[in-house]
């Protein structure tokens, strides 16, 4: 039996896709790279989940270095040699960070003997409600009380594994920060000549393309630190001022709380709010509990509605929905650290793809990735998440 022709192969081939409807043929197109794009997804996931331990670090380490870069910029301006430069910079940051968590750390020692008394007093207020309003026995409270002992008694096993477990935490935690510092002082230091070796790896033809548009990501990155930055400041004092107001004890502690977690987008200020209020009702009663959660919620407005399209929106040009859906997906997939990295990630990438697909390239040096604020988007133009 002799073999079809070739060109009578390719009329058999072309008859037969002539038969299937022109949708079916653009969907079975659509699906297979569909496919592809979800397997290269997946396949790339797996790898930096296998590889967390170093990715994390490393990403911090990014972001330390977007909020830092301006630093040592204006410094290597004045003529100061970028060595020194980043360990005037590393240090001073070092020395503010230390001191602020050592004073944080002094004023919650301080406040806890006051705390534990508050306590007390809520929950003898708790227990004397449970006796007169249910008209429980107070051996039944004691009996729910001596159960739960036995139930940790009972668990005393699991609760050792589980402390060991949190001492290997710590190791891993103390492992991470030292080597965020480390990669942290590389950046800093000699990021140009790190990004220039990456950029030898980019076909020559396409070399500036890339090269302008990675310029442009790690600018939308700067842009967003420091847009966060503030916002985080104005989210702290302003609920900082409000337990002041009311006496909440431990309003400094609060306050750095809030600070931090502000620099996750929307759902660290409101899991912040929410541990305010909580110690307002433990210590000082429900009135003042609803009085932190309106000063939280007014807060939480005054962010969502001036601060993050001012400052934020300005900056990177995200809309509320995908900075949403970017922290949401991230928390699933990688927990806090994938919740706090999503929207940088996003910034990136918005920035990033926007300058690939323009028409024009300026030369990568025409990109001022510490100074030109409107360098995150080509033109001029504020990149959007389309």
């Amino acid at each position: 039996m002799t073999a079809p022709h070739p060109s009578r192969f390719r009329r058999e081939s072309a008859r037969i896709s002539s038969a299937v409807p022109t949708g079916l043929r653009v969907a079975a197109a659509f699906a297979w790279r569909f496919l592809l794009v979800v397997a290269a997804l997946y396949v790339t996931f797996q790898l930096l989940s296998k590889l967390a331990e170093v990715v994390v670090p490393v990403s911090i380490a990014l972001l330390l270095s977007a909020l830092m870069a301006p630093a040592v910029g204006n410094l290597v301006d004045m003529r100061v040699p970028r060595g020194l430069a980043t360990a005037i910079v590393l240090v001073a940051g070092l020395a503010v960070l230390g001191g602020l968590l050592t004073f944080v750390i002094i004023q919650f020692t301080d406040g806890l003997p006051q705390l534990q008394q508050q306590l007390n007093n809520s929950l003898n207020q708790v227990r004397d409600w449970l006796v007169n309003d249910l008209h429980l026995r107070q051996e039944q409270i004691q009996q729910f009380i001596d159960n739960a002992i036995n139930l940790l008694q009972s668990n005393q096993a699991a609760i050792t594994t589980g402390a060991l477990t949190t001492a290997g935490t710590v190791g891993v935690i103390l492992t991470g920060f030292v080597l965020t510092l480390f990669v942290t002082i590389f950046f800093l230091a000699g990021g140009e000549q790190i990004w220039g070796f990456l950029m030898k790896g980019v076909p020559p033809h396409v070399r500036n393309r890339v090269d302008v548009a990675g310029r442009r990501g790690f600018a939308s990155l700067v842009a967003y630190v420091r847009a966060t930055a503030a916002v985080a400041v104005v989210d702290a004092v302003g609920i900082g001022v409000g337990l002041w107001i009311v006496q909440v004890p431990l309003v400094v502690p609060l306050a750095t709380l809030v600070f931090l977690a502000a620099f996750v987008p929307i759902i660290g200020s409101v899991v912040a709010g929410a541990v305010a209020v909580l110690v307002a009702l433990v210590t000082n009663g429900f009135v003042t509990a609803l009085i932190v959660l309106g000063i939280v919620i007014l807060v939480m407005q005054l962010e969502s509605h001036i601060l993050q399209p001012l400052l934020l929106g300005r900056a990177v040009k995200l809309h509320p929905l995908a900075v949403v859906l970017a922290i949401s997906a991230g928390l699933v997939l990688a927990g806090i650290a994938g919740a706090l990295l999503a929207v940088p990630l996003l910034a990136v990438l918005n920035a990033g793809i926007r300058s690939l697909l323009h028409e024009t390239d300026p030369h990568p040096e025409a990109v001022d990735v510490l100074h030109d604020q409107e360098a995150a988007a080509p033109d001029g133009d504020p990149a959007e998440a389309t």
